[in-house]
Parts: C-alpha cells; sequence; structure tokens
C-alpha cells in the first residue's frame, strides 16, 4: 500500500502552519522582555548606556574619523602651485581663510520691484514724486533748508577800525533779534510804520517752525524716493537690453545707486 505524494504534502504544510499559529500565540502571552535600569548604587553615573546609545555613539565616532582621514589625505596630496578661482575672493587672515565682503549690488527692495513691476510703473510712479516735489519747492522756496544758513554774506572795509566797530544789526538796519533770519527781517523803519502780521508769540512761532521742518523732512523723502525710482528704472531699462544679442562690453560694474554700464557695438540698422 503507497502513500498519495501530494496529500503527504498538504498534510506537512497545514502542520508547518499551525505550528507557526502556536509560537505566535505562546509570544503574545510571554512576558514583555526590558532592558534593566541602572543599579541604585550607579545612579551618580546617570542613564544606563543602551546598544542603541552605543550604536549611534559608535556610528558618530567612525564618521568623525573619516573625515580627519579624509582631511590629513587632502592635506598630504595638496599642490601649492595650484589655482582655484575662489582664492580671487578670500583672504588670509590670522591662518584663517576669510571671504572677502563684496560691494552690494542691488538692495532687497530693489529686487522686489524689479521682479514684481515693469518700467513704465515704475517711471509713472518716478514722475507722480518729481511733480510732488516741485509743488513742495514752490511752497517753501527752501529758504531755511534744515535750519541753516546755505549762502554768506560778506562785508567789505577800508580800515580795521571799522571791522572793529562794525555791529550787522545796525549795518542791515533790523532788529538784532532778527540777524540770524534769511527771509522776513524787516527794517526799523517798517516796523515803526508798519504793524506787524501774523503770529507773534513764542509758542506760535515755534509751532510754525516745527511745521515747517516737517514739511522740509517730508520733501527730503520724496527726493530721496524719487532717485531710488529713477535708479530702478535704469536697472530695469539695463537688464532688458541685455536681452538683445548684440555683442557687449561691460564698461562699469552694477552698484546700489547707479546701474551697470555697457558698450553695445555698433551695428548699421536697415
Amino acid at each position: 500500500m503507497t502513500a498519495d505524494p501530494a496529500l503527504s504534502s498538504e498534510v506537512f504544510q497545514g502542520c508547518t502552519e499551525m505550528a507557526a499559529a502556536f509560537r505566535k500565540a505562546a509570544k503574545s502571552r510571554q512576558r514583555e522582555h526590558r532592558e534593566r535600569s541602572q543599579p541604585g548604587f550607579r545612579k551618580h553615573l546617570g542613564l544606563l548606556e543602551k546598544k542603541k546609545d552605543y550604536k549611534l555613539r559608535a556610528d558618530d565616532y567612525r564618521k568623525k574619523q573619516e573625515y580627519l582621514r579624509a582631511l590629513r589625505k587632502k592635506a598630504l596630496e595638496k599642490n601649492p602651485d595650484e589655482f582655484y578661482y575662489k582664492m580671487t575672493r578670500v583672504k588670509l587672515q590670522d591662518g584663517v581663510h576669510i571671504i572677502k565682503e563684496t560691494k552690494e549690488e542691488v538692495t532687497p527692495e530693489q529686487l522686489k520691484l524689479m521682479r514684481t513691476q515693469d518700467v513704465k510703473y515704475i517711471e509713472m510712479k518716478r514722475v507722480a514724486e518729481a511733480k510732488k516735489i516741485e509743488r513742495l519747492k514752490s511752497e517753501l522756496h527752501l529758504l531755511d533748508f534744515q535750519g541753516k544758513q546755505q549762502n554768506k554774506h560778506v562785508f567789505f572795509f577800508d580800515t580795521k577800525k571799522e571791522v572793529e566797530q562794525f555791529d550787522v544789526a545796525t549795518h542791515l538796519q533790523t532788529a538784532p533779534e532778527l540777524v540770524d533770519r534769511v527771509f522776513n527781517r524787516p527794517r526799523i523803519e517798517t516796523l515803526q510804520k508798519e504793524k506787524v502780521k501774523g503770529v507773534t508769540n513764542q509758542t506760535g512761532l515755534k509751532r510754525i517752525a516745527k511745521e515747517r521742518q516737517k514739511q522740509y523732512n517730508c520733501l527730503t523723502q520724496r527726493i530721496e524716493r524719487e532717485k531710488k525710482l529713477f535708479v530702478i528704472a535704469q536697472k530695469i531699462q539695463t537688464r532688458k537690453d541685455l536681452m538683445d544679442k548684440t555683442q557687449k562690453v561691460k564698461v562699469k560694474k552694477e552698484t546700489v545707486n547707479s546701474p551697470a554700464i555697457y558698450k553695445f557695438q555698433s551695428r548699421r540698422k536697415r
């Protein structure tokens, strides 16, 4: 009597699956294995290092040793006559290589405007600022800009005695309090004949001077803004011109306050 081979293999496979199921069931009920902690008499040494901690520490140590070995090899094989382009931007200071500080060519504000706006928009804003500047200049006249006298009044005399006896208020025929003014400096005759118009008390004068200084500060800010917009418009136009395939040579580098200057090859156009 002979056994069927197919039946025997099926029985063997079933027994194997049953044994695996018993092993899984036994593992689910077995006690969880935990690594012991640091004994009480060794608490002063800190946490007990486990295998996973040692593995991390050992890998880090090997990585550092490999890095040091590679650096030693690079130093031994270094060619003193070898040239790198980075040498033009690096200087040696106290045995340490320091990258030279390069001058800023474009500010973040300029870069943002050049990426988001076009020449027409920048030019429109610049023209609007220029008109506001002209209007402010016509109102203020720039007579006492920043509270300083811009011009000098020179008096000429023939003798030293006249220089020693010279008095500015007497010579200008005005009050001594009005000598420092560069505008609205009436003579004594005018003050005697006509009535003083406008604010005369000290508080009012200070308020007017404060308002005037505020307007001058606004004018200064608008002038600076107009200059910045002009530079940005020039830089955008320069980048637009560079898209031309005509042969060109850079004459001057770009800076924060001026665009780059290029010399294009002259070409006859039909």
